[in-house]
């Protein structure tokens, strides 16, 4: 009893090894499929410079055409450029800085000695001053927007309006002083020297850089640029056969395979599309197993021999689904001719010649437009 239990796997191997055959061509077949691209490829390939030799191509669609990356980089950058930093004035400082002067100008004044009967008028004509000063506004000079240039134009957002300014039309901290030292009168050296001090010390910017409303505007210009430039109608002729394909043709033959491969990802059921790869790659490997059943029947009969011819043919077509995912610029990269070459090596030329046509053909499918 135990010696048939301790044989028993070898029993089941021996009654079942006539179906595991078709598992491994089941598993082969949902294997490929699986990793096959659900979308069809654009069978044309082209450089730039080089001879079309295909037939004459007609566009089956409208399509736009797509500009360059460098075209599109320059629109980017002429359109930053082209956007104004955007300031904003912060009308209310001024009532935080005449507490703060005014207070501050009493003390300063008796901690002076400075004569009680001219206080007021001195204290009156220097915060009207100072406040001429904040009513034009004093900016922060941002370094990023000079660009070379001591003064530069700047979008000033007051109550929701914009209006272009440039910063020779407002005080930065330093003009704002100089202002006030030219055009504040007095006798009295003293009374200026104090005064001027106290002015310099409740200057401060009241017109700041918005970056991050900046930053939307940008976005915002950037989004609004178009990346297209022409189109090219229905039933027009994109290029002739024999022509060369200069810059200007490449450009549509790029739109014309980028707006061909995007419509093909929404147009279509992806089950479809796997059943019906299935039943193609599945057709071809039914055509393998008749052939080694009517001409090779040693190996049809070999579970090991057999894994190995499906194990070569599946790696090929997975390899070749792995050139398509990654869009190499010719599938002529793909060694196809690997495959011939093993199994020459392992069996004989007939069934490496009828494997490599197997592989093509199912190549020849999936690689169509």
């Amino acid at each position: 009893m135990a010696k048939i239990n301790k044989n028993s796997h070898r029993v089941l191997y021996r009654k079942y090894t006539s179906n595991i055959k078709y598992i491994m061509m089941v598993l082969s077949v949902l294997i490929i499929t699986a990793f096959l691209p659900k979308q069809p490829r654009f069978r044309y390939e082209f450089e730039k410079g080089e001879i079309w030799k295909n037939k004459d191509l007609i566009s089956p669609f409208n399509f736009a055409i797509l500009k360059t990356n460098p075209q599109v980089d320059t629109d980017k950058k002429d359109a930053l450029n082209n956007v104004l930093p955007i300031y904003t004035i912060n009308k209310y400082l001024i009532n935080d800085v005449e507490e703060a002067y005014l207070n501050e100008f009493d003390v300063k004044w008796r901690s002076n000695a400075l004569p009680e009967n001219e206080k007021e008028q001195y204290r009156q004509a220097s915060f009207k001053l100072l406040k001429s000063i904040y009513d034009k506004g004093i900016i922060a000079i941002n370094a990023k927007h000079q660009k070379g240039s001591k003064n530069y134009d700047f979008s000033l957002l007051d109550n929701n309006i914009s209006k272009a300014v440039s910063t020779q039309d407002v005080f930065t901290v330093q003009t704002a002083l100089d202002y006030f030292k030219d055009n504040f009168q007095s006798v009295n050296l003293k009374v200026k020297e104090v005064i001027v001090n106290l002015v310099e010390d409740h200057l401060q910017p009241n017109i700041i850089f918005n970056e991050k409303l900046t930053a939307i505007v940008q976005e915002n210009a950037i989004n609004s640029l178009s990346t297209t430039r022409g189109m090219v109608q229905k039933g027009e002729l994109i290029i002739a056969k024999n022509n060369v394909i200069d810059d200007e043709i490449y450009q549509k033959l790029q739109s014309f395979k980028e707006i061909y491969e995007a419509q093909s990802k929404t147009i279509g059921d992806s089950s479809l599309v796997y059943f019906g790869q299935i039943l193609l790659v599945g057709f071809n490997v039914c055509l393998l197993m008749v052939f080694l059943h009517l001409f090779r029947k040693d190996i049809f009969a070999d579970n090991r021999q057999l894994s190995l011819i499906l194990l070569v043919t599946t790696s090929m077509l997975l390899a070749l689904s792995w050139a398509i995912k990654l869009s190499l610029p010719s599938l002529y990269y793909i060694p196809f001719c690997i495959v011939p070459i093993i199994i020459r090596i392992l069996f004989d030329t007939r069934l490496a010649l009828y494997l490599h046509l197997l592989v093509i053909l199912i190549a020849r499918f999936l690689c169509a437009k």
